[in-house]
């Protein structure tokens, strides 16, 4: 760490105090509502992020705050499931579930962080199973899940609305072009995620008119 910046341990301690706060995730918020949030279509998707052997080893007094996903570190990857509205910039809701977790048990947590504020949601065929489809009608939101070839009734889906869910890919795939996302090095999931967000607000940046608002709220 460069020397600028101080003893690495205060810029841990700062960092740490900002990631409980929420400061990250309330600076991307912002950041999403000020630029007129796209509510026509969101994308579910999700990601395998590799748990490098650092991940692990966590002292013993914080070992009861974890979660399965951060005991489950060291030998099956994580899945980072994400969420993301239609537009070019990231303005999205991520959280971390065991790697050997099927796509399905992700599902709920993030569609009810959004249910109420998106028209339609975007999926790929990993997410067709009649009780998501459920649960997504009772919300009032359109289901645009292709069928699996399996299904006995195959349901149509809005091909032209589909076309869209290369954003959630390519949203992850320019996250993951960080080193530190790419390859999980943090013992907490909420270090890893605040990295996360950290990397969002960066990506944000890159518009100029998400540029400009970034320096309204400085």
């Amino acid at each position: 760490m460069p020397d600028e910046y101080g003893k690495w341990n205060s810029v841990f301690r700062r960092y740490r105090r900002w990631v409980a706060t929420g400061v990250f995730d309330a600076l991307l918020e912002t950041l999403a509502e000020m630029v007129e949030r796209d509510a026509t279509a969101n994308m579910i998707d999700s990601t395998v992020v590799r748990a490098h052997h650092c991940a692990v080893g966590i002292k013993r007094g914080l070992r009861k705050l974890r979660r399965l996903a951060d005991r489950a570190a060291a030998s099956p990857p994580n899945s980072m499931r994400g969420a993301t509205e239609k537009a070019k910039r990231p303005t999205s809701r991520l959280f971390l579930t065991p790697g050997q977790a099927h796509d399905i048990q992700g599902f709920g947590p993030l569609f009810r962080m959004i249910a109420d504020r998106i028209e339609a949601l975007l999926a790929d065929k990993g997410y067709d199973s009649d009780a998501i489809r459920e649960e997504i009608a009772k919300a009032g939101v359109q289901a645009v899940i292709p069928a699996k070839s399996n299904r006995r009734a195959l349901i149509p889906h809005d091909r032209e609305k589909y076309r869209w869910r290369n954003l959630v890919e390519r949203l992850f795939n320019k996250l993951k072009n960080w080193r530190h996302i790419a390859t999980r090095y943090d013992k907490t999931k909420e270090s890893y995620l605040g990295f996360v967000a950290l990397a969002s607000i960066k990506l944000a940046a890159l518009c100029p008119r998400s540029l400009a608002l970034l320096w309204q709220i400085f």
